[in-house]
């Protein structure tokens, strides 16, 4: 079997540079057309900082029995507060 020697990815990124949009084969690439079902920032990973935050018990209890992921849906319900404030 024969083996294919493939460059380095930066050599590979270096080379694509040099060429203008018209002169990359998209051939293999099928453009979407249709986008019904896609979800915006789905791949979106926000930066995530470690804080201590101090809640009240009954608050905490309230999302640790409805929520497994509790402190992502602590993170959500700020967020959703911040968008009702703009």
């Amino acid at each position: 079997m024969n083996k294919v020697e493939i460059p380095p990815i930066e050599e590979q990124i270096a080379n694509m540079r040099q060429k203008e949009d018209k002169d990359i084969d998209f051939s293999d690439i099928p453009e979407i057309l249709d986008w019904t079902g896609v979800v915006r920032g789905k791949l979106y990973r926000p930066v995530k900082r470690h804080v201590t935050l101090r809640l009240d018990a009954d608050v905490l209890e309230w999302f640790k029995h409805r929520h497994p992921k509790y402190q992502t849906a602590i993170n959500a319900a700020l967020r959703q507060y911040i968008h009702t404030q703009q």
